[in-house]
This record gives C-alpha cells, structure tokens and sequence, in this order.
C-alpha cells in the first residue's frame, strides 16, 4: 500500500492565524479606523503594539513615516513582512521590547490581554513611548474575548466572561481615564474552508473528550449559523470596539 493510502493529517490551527484571516475578511478596519483617524488626524510616526496581522497599524500609518511594530508571534511577523509597506519589527513582547521614550507620535494597541491583565503598567508602557498620543482599542460588546470564534457558541459551551471588555479596562484604570472615547460597531466574518476541522479544534480548545456528545452538536450548531460563501462558510458574530485615546502632550 502506498504511502499516499493514508490520511496526512492536518496541522493544528494556530489561533493568532485564525483570527487574522478572519479580520482580513471581516469589516473592522473599515469601522473602526475613522474613529481614530477622527480623534487623532495626525498619527505622524506609528508604533503598533501587539501588531497581529498588521491590517489595522497598515491602515493607520502615514506613509511618509517609517512605522514599527512589535510582535512576539513568528507567525505574525511572516504575515507583517508581507504587507506592502512592512514596518520595522520588534521582535518580542510589550514587556521586553526595548523602544526608546518618546520614540513615536502615536503608540496603538489592539485587542491585548494586556488590557486586562496588566492594564496600569502597559498604559505606562505605551506613555513612555509616546510623544503625543495613546490609542487603545478594546472589545467593547457584552460576549467571550477569549476563544476565536466562541462568540458562535452558547454561554454555557464556552463559559467565559462575557462583561465588556471596556468595563474591566475603565474598572482597572483608576484615575487614569482616557481624554475621549468613541465607539465602533463593526461584524467579525470568518470564512471557514474546512468547517470540521474547525469544529475539531474549538472542541479541543473547550477541553471537551474525544466521546463528548456536544462535539456533534458544536459542529451542527456551527453549520446551522454559517452562510455560504465561494471560499466556504462564513461566521457572523457582532462586534463592537471602543477607542480610548490619551493625550501624552
């Protein structure tokens, strides 16, 4: 028998990947990025935190500066270099990476855990690398943060906090609150090209067992909430995204 009889399995979904090919098809760029061009109309030189993608620091930055980025993801960083005007890359976390005080006009960060798990010092992080403006954009809609997709599932499959990611974050600032905020609502579209494997994945991510009978059922569920689309299936969830801008100068 030849080698070629035997299913190859797939490798695993990486979930940074994941929800970037999902914002390269979704509309938040387009939505969100008005809100802060209209606070802040002059970025100047770009430092974008916790990049991804790159889609959102890409339609940002003024072109007749150099940007830069930092992220820790190699995955992240293929994707980063690919853009048609890549930014310098940082390699490493918000915590490590070395940036010079006030380096940057506009430090932007999207939808970090550090919004939540480090809200006091990344915020001084992200000043000290400012000359003139921080712009944060955090989840801003009651629903999980954390599982992509998981958005798609019933509270009680993915059991995660669903309080508005705005609210921890104001919560936690303390008497560091932003100088203005604006609002965006925007659709998260995901197109799934290989919709078992997806549902494989999430019910992995679930921690649920091999012989759980929910996994049917996820998959079902999945398939019931999708649209057809040429390149497979596409998932709808509503989103919506605050932007606190702080004036540094």
């Amino acid at each position: 028998m030849s080698l070629s009889a035997f299913p190859v399995p797939e490798p695993d979904i990486d979930p940074l990947e994941l929800y970037a090919a999902a914002i390269d098809t979704s509309d938040y760029v387009a939505r969100v990025a008005p809100q802060v061009r209209r606070l802040v109309p002059d970025i100047g030189k770009l430092l974008d935190v916790g990049a991804g993608g790159g889609q959102f620091g890409a339609s940002l930055q003024d072109r007749t500066f150099p940007w830069t980025a930092i992220e820790p993801s190699p995955t992240m960083r293929a994707r980063l270099q690919r853009l048609h005007a890549p930014p310098h890359l940082v390699v490493g976390g918000w915590e490590e990476a070395w940036i010079a005080r006030q380096s940057h006009d506009t430090v932007l960060a999207a939808t970090m855990p550090a919004f939540f798990d480090h809200t006091e010092a990344f915020l001084t992080r992200c000043r000290d690398w400012a000359r003139r403006t921080v712009v944060w954009v955090v989840p801003a809609q009651a629903g999980p943060r954390g599982l992509v997709f998981a958005g798609c599932l019933p509270s009680d499959w993915h059991r995660e906090d669903e309080t508005p990611g705005i609210d921890l974050v104001l919560e936690s600032l303390g008497v560091s609150r932003p100088h203005e905020i604006a609002f965006a609502d925007w659709t998260f579209s995901g197109v799934v090209r290989n919709l078992p494997r997806l549902a494989f994945y999430l019910a992995d991510r679930l921690g649920w067992p091999s012989n759980d009978g929910r996994r049917p059922r996820l998959r079902a569920h999945l398939q019931a909430q999708g649209k057809p689309d040429a390149a497979g299936l596409r998932l709808d969830i509503p989103r919506k995204s605050a932007v606190l801008v702080w004036r540094v100068a």
